[in-house]
């Protein structure tokens, strides 16, 4: 068993434990502002990070969207080149057609025979008289000797016309 304190001790001793309270409280006092300067520290680095990553997903978030923009321009005008592409070919091929067709109908036409005459002869006059000259099934004739072909058809003609003056038909259907 222990024996009680006395009074007279208790009482010397509170100034001592008032100290000490005193002296606890201002150190635990201390601790939490050094601890809640810490926190506030750590939070302040903590935003201003999350800010800079913020900041650079924003930047990079619009430089990605930016070269995306690009891309799909970029797709886009080549699928707009390519469809006007292949309009102006199928333009072409559509003058071609009609131009062969309406050659070809000169077969028809009451001068064909003296056209037919005057063609021969050129051929002739090109590969000699030994040249084998057959008919062309659209109109016109081709001849041949061994190493040499000359070709006056009339859809040969109207084509090789068409190809010289190739890009000039073309301001026909350019924009």
């Amino acid at each position: 068993m222990r024996t009680p304190t006395p009074t007279r001790t208790t009482a010397g001793l509170e100034p001592v434990r008032t100290r000490l309270l005193r002296d606890a409280r201002a150190d635990a006092e201390a601790l939490l502002a050094a601890a809640a300067a810490d926190a506030a520290a750590v939070f302040e680095e903590a935003e201003a990070r999350a800010a800079a990553i913020l900041a650079e997903a924003r930047r990079q978030g619009g430089a990605d969207a930016a070269a995306a923009r690009r891309a799909v321009r970029a797709r886009s005008r080549r699928a707009a080149r390519a469809r006007e592409l292949a309009a102006r070919r199928e333009c072409w091929e559509e003058l071609r057609r009609q131009v062969v067709r309406g050659v070809g109908e000169l077969r028809a036409a009451d001068a064909y025979p003296r056209l037919h005459e005057r063609l021969t002869a050129h051929v002739r006059q090109s590969l000699g008289p030994d040249a084998r000259i057959t008919d062309v099934p659209g109109g016109g004739v081709v001849g041949e000797v061994p190493g040499r072909r000359v070709d006056c058809g009339l859809a040969a003609f109207a084509e090789r016309a068409l190809d010289r003056v190739g890009a000039e038909v073309e301001e026909l259907w350019a924009p």
